[in-house]
């Protein structure tokens, strides 16, 4: 007999929580860190490479981060990419280098980050419900194959399912702590 493998699942499923908290880890409040251009691509040689693949990132005083982009044809793309990005920083072009002002973190600013938060919790949210289809879908073939039985079919799916439940809430929980702390005066 076929046995499914809930373990892939289950490593894919907090592959998917890492990312959120790798993320979140990047949506600082008021201070700046390179880890905030981390989910940032730019549109490069034909194709779409990460910030940090175009680009050194420091940070040299609390509210500011700097990127020196090694490729001069490469830096408008770079400041396109970052106003795009929605974390609402506005780089300013200096040379072949962009410096990026951290702004002070009003309310409306404060919203702004909690919207970018819950749009990166629902990110997470969906790749796990997509390793769950996967996995479903994986049982309703081995069961239509013959490999497992209707009952056992049930209970895999059932185990499936509560582990994606347990994995949401677990998204739910480091969202509404990132909230509280963004909404922290």
């Amino acid at each position: 007999m076929a046995d499914p493998d809930i373990d892939d699942l289950k490593r894919r499923m907090n592959g998917a929580l890492e990312v959120l908290r790798t993320e979140f880890g990047g949506l600082r409040t008021g201070r700046a860190s390179a880890s905030l251009m981390d989910p940032i691509v730019v549109e490069a040689y034909g194709s779409q490479m990460p910030l940090n693949q175009v680009g050194t990132v420091n940070v040299p005083e609390p509210r500011m981060i700097t990127i020196q982009v090694w490729d001069n044809s490469l830096v408008g793309a770079v400041e396109k990419a970052i106003r795009n990005s929605g974390l609402g920083l506005n780089p300013v072009m200096d040379g072949q280098s962009l410096r990026l002002p951290i702004p002070e973190l009003t309310e409306e600013r404060r919203g702004e980050l909690s919207k970018v938060a819950s749009r990166y919790a629902e990110q997470a949210r969906i790749a796990v419900r997509n390793v769950r289809r996967d996995g479903m879908d994986k049982l309703k073939r081995l069961e239509k194959d013959g490999d497992i039985s209707q009952d056992e079919q049930r209970a895999y799916g059932d185990d499936v399912q509560a582990m994606t439940d347990g994995i949401i809430a677990d998204i739910d929980s480091l969202l509404e702590e990132k909230e509280k702390e963004i909404m922290q005066v």
